[in-house]
């Protein structure tokens, strides 16, 4: 290298084809400090060449891999500019060591005052200071703020984002710290992508050291929701089920517990009982201004609601302790209670709590189907809420909804839930005759043409069920039924049934397993006619 450089008909400023880049640019990448400064001894070597490929100086490259011998020796040279940013992305040597949290060099290179340490890339926008506050570089962000000149409220131009945003949502208490040490730092700044303040971003990943220290600053407003979501501080912490940011954010007088969104209109108490955040809910009800009852715009949902659609037994029962909880309101969206969404959930516990209160109303139809919390429990098979509904005297067990007139019975018929077809057949009260109205079939002629022979087997195990009902759309009773989905067992025990007449009322020939394409019903195409 040095015979090399002793002759007069070499080049050092030479770039390679591929890259652009000089010899000085890769011993400066690489930290080879005896090459930089023999090569630096030739007077018509030239510092601040860039590479064609990225735009960078020796010095950037330097920067950039944090060899602190090699920035220094460059940065001896009053012919070195430090400010020289890559034509790519615009970055200049500081901003390179602050990303990679190269502490010394970010020094170093400050130490020169024509440095400007706020030039941000053009990719992000990001200033170095930003850089080392949301990479957690606690002494880098030491170094930069005792220049006077930085300023701590450049925000990125791709989020719109502070350092002290970022350092918040990371929960970096230290680098928080040193930024709210700085008295022009605004920490009210939100961004530009979702509107969130510095202590939005912390409250919602429940940092309680940086909470603590934001709210301690009277010029912090606590109450300041985002402009995509609408929420608060207190919301994002609620939802998350953060307790501790909770009652720091409670403390505040100025917290209203109230204030909803503005996507959905739902009061911190609605995210946190929806999450089953038992503890969040308890700390929010301690407060006597914090309403129960009020419900969200969009499903038109109180706490309460929420929490027995999600099956929190806990939340629910805390809800209740409170006389002014009312648990028969419905949603707006459905027209269901809590019970009715515990019901069909199959939480069974939680039924019980809410059925301990006497003014629970068990046969509140909703206003969409016109359907009890015992005709969702028996369809969806929840025998045991089944059985709990039903120590109630008050519950009537043949409440038939508006869509299809169909009782609890026969939607369990249908569906084969054996268990439940027992439980309601225990109740003497119950009808297992009652023909929906839509179709005009009863319990038994669902359970035969959906093949629950046991519960067809049940079913006709029940005093005074009647197996010749016909319907009246097709005129089938139930063998017909039973004979066309090929049930072979409930078509023997049709024919054991004291009382059972094999015919059909219909306009088809008792005679055909299938029924004719004239008839309106599909016929299997795999299935020849036969008789029987």
């Amino acid at each position: 290298m040095r015979t090399l450089l002793e002759r007069d008909d070499v080049d050092p400023n030479m770039a390679d084809i591929q890259d652009g880049r000089t010899p000085l640019s890769w011993a400066a990448e690489n930290g080879y400090e005896v090459v930089v400064k023999m090569l630096l001894e030739r007077d018509d070597v030239d510092p601040n060449i860039a590479d064609t490929e990225y735009g960078q100086t020796p010095l950037s490259w330097a920067a950039e891999n944090g060899h602190e011998e090699v920035v220094r020796i460059l940065l001896k040279r009053s012919d070195v500019n430090p400010n020289i940013a890559g034509a790519g992305y615009g970055r200049t040597p500081l901003w390179w060591a602050a990303s990679g949290g190269h502490e010394e060099v970010v020094g170093m290179l400050l130490e020169w005052s024509d440095v400007n340490p706020n030039i941000a890339d053009t990719q992000y926008g990001l200033t170095p200071l930003s850089l080392v506050a949301g990479g957690g570089h606690e002494d880098a962000v030491g170094i930069l703020l005792e220049r006077s000149d930085v300023d701590p409220n450049i925000a990125d131009t791709e989020y719109g984002r502070t350092p002290l945003s970022w350092a918040a949502e990371n929960g970096d208490e230290e680098v928080v710290r040193m930024l709210l040490g700085r008295s022009d730092v605004n920490p009210n700044l939100a961004d530009t992508e979702y509107g969130r303040t510095p202590l939005s971003w912390a409250a919602e990943d429940g940092h309680e050291g940086v909470v603590r220290m934001l709210l301690r600053r009277n010029d912090v407003d606590p109450s300041i929701a985002d402009t995509k979501h609408g929420q608060t501080p207190l919301s994002w912490a609620a939802g998350n089920g953060h307790e501790g940011v909770v009652r720091m954010l409670l403390g505040r007088n100025d917290v209203d517990p109230n204030i909803t969104d503005t996507e959905s209109a739902r009061p911190p108490l609605s995210w946190a009982a929806e999450r089953g955040h038992k503890e969040v809910v308890r700390i929010l009800l301690e407060r006597s201004d914090v309403d129960p009852n009020r419900a969200d715009t969009k499903y038109g949902r109180t706490p309460l609601l929420w929490a027995a659609e999600g099956g929190h037994k806990e939340v629910v029962r805390i809800l209740l302790e409170r006389s002014d909880v009312d648990p028969n309101r419905a949603d707006a969206e459905y027209g269901r209670t809590s019970l009715s969404w515990a019901a069909e959930g199959g939480h069974e516990e939680l039924v019980r709590v809410l059925l301990k209160r006497s003014d629970v109303d068990p046969n509140i139809t909703d206003t969409e189907y016109g359907r009890t919390p015992l005709s969702w429990a028996a369809e969806r098979g929840h025998h045991e809420v089944v059985r709990i509904l039903l120590e109630r005297s008050d519950v009537d067990p043949n409440i038939a909804d508006t869509e299809h007139g169909r009782t609890p019975l026969s939607w369990a018929a249908e569906g084969c839930r054996e268990a439940v077809v027992r439980i309601l057949l225990e109740r003497s009260d119950v009808d297992p005759d009652i023909a929906d109205t839509k179709y005009g079939r009863t319990p038994l002629s669902w359970a035969a043409g959906g093949g629950g022979e046991w519960v067809a087997e049940e079913l006709l195990e029940r005093n005074g069920v009647n197996p010749n009902i016909a319907d009246p759309e097709h005129g089938r009773v139930s063998h017909p039924w039973a004979t066309w989905n090929v049930r072979q067992r409930i078509i023997t025990l049709l024919r054991e049934r004291v009382g059972f007449v094999p015919r059909s009322a219909e306009s088809l020939p008792s005679t055909e397993l299938f029924p004719p394409e004239s008839s309106g019903l599909p016929v299997p195409p795999s299935k020849k006619r036969r008789r029987f």
